[in-house]
């Protein structure tokens, strides 16, 4: 019996977690993906270890799957949280059919990079991004 729920959740996080890579792979702008691979690292990850619990029901193994589920909860949601943030804050572009942005009165999208480029006292920042964005020279 223990055998066949260690399957069932072995595939079952699979399946989650090929449905989003797919969805990362295939959704059209930053958020989306982000949102995508977020739901997967936990919801996923959570499922396959629970399968390998059933597969070796130990004290020790479910103590540790234990810990590593409470610790993709808390990690998880914060980082796609901040990544998002950055991605907002840094420019990325929302898709073209989002109806609603509720930072728009706060901040607009790359708001955070021209201003900080035009701040005086930045010479040495424009010079490592135009080193940055220039084409590599073959040596």
């Amino acid at each position: 019996m223990l055998m066949w729920l260690a399957a069932f959740f072995l595939v079952s996080g699979s399946i989650i977690t090929l449905i989003a890579a797919v969805g990362v792979l295939r959704l059209p702008d930053f958020f989306m993906r982000m949102h995508a691979a977020t739901k997967a690292g936990v919801f996923g990850s959570g499922l396959i270890l629970l399968g390998v619990g059933f597969f070796e029901p130990s004290w020790g193994t479910w103590i540790k799957i234990g810990l590593a589920i409470f610790f993709l909860l808390l990690t998880t949601p914060m980082a796609g949280h901040l990544l998002g943030k950055a991605g907002f804050i840094g420019g990325a572009n929302l898709w073209r059919g989002t109806t609603h942005n509720a930072l728009q009165e706060v901040l607009a999208p790359g708001e955070f990079v021209e201003r900080h480029m035009s701040e005086p006292g930045r010479d040495e920042d424009a010079a490592i991004i135009a080193r940055a964005q220039a084409p590599s020279r073959a040596r």
